[in-house]
């Protein structure tokens, strides 16, 4: 757990902890010290906490004229007991809104499990960001957690799309890519 950093090649394009917009502004890391835990595994230090004891982030990209912010995720999406959607939306996609962002991307291929709950914070996402023209763009979850994710209906609500090469392309044409593939769903 501890090898598995977040993405770290778009970091002379954008930096969360150096971004006053960011709700991680201003937060410091260690390589060195290795505080906090994943199933009772240490995990590496640049990963962020946000209430979650089970879920954290990393913020790779925000662009405020654009609208869009690309979040990489790992560990366990709970619903059902930490409440993850409660706590991600109020304590960071929230934020971010407040502060023009409304298409947000998030990369899950290190969800390792999704635990479902009710759907009702997923309905007032979509609700909140129907009106402003905006999205939610789940990317590469393996396949259990995207079952999971799936039966619990929460694609009503979100957009599931595999994008294996992301890691080769900027910011903005993943963005783009993005954009082009939900315009052309909704149609």
């Amino acid at each position: 757990m501890q090898d598995i950093e977040p993405f770290y090649n778009w970091r002379h394009l954008y930096i969360a902890d150096e971004d006053p917009q960011s709700p991680f502004y201003g937060r410091t890391y260690s390589e060195f010290e290795y505080s906090q835990t994943l199933y009772n595994y240490y995990i590496h230090p640049q990963w962020d906490e946000f209430g979650s004891r089970t879920l954290y982030m990393k913020i790779l990209f925000a662009d405020y004229e654009q609208r869009y912010v690309i979040i990489e995720l790992m560990g366990e999406w709970n619903d059902a007991i930490e409440n993850d959607i409660m706590t991600l939306r109020r304590d960071i996609t929230d934020q971010l809104f407040k502060k023009g962002i409304n298409k947000f991307i998030f990369i899950a291929e290190n969800v390792l499990n999704f635990h479902s709950s009710d759907d009702s914070y997923y309905e007032e996402w979509r609700e909140q960001l129907e009106d402003e023209r905006g999205w939610v763009a789940i990317l590469n979850m393996p396949e259990q957690s995207k079952y999971d994710f799936k039966k619990a209906r929460l694609t009503h609500y979100v957009e599931m799309l595999e994008l294996p090469q992301w890691r080769t392309l900027k910011p903005e044409l993943i963005f783009s890519m993005i954009e082009s593939e939900i315009n052309n769903r909704i149609g």
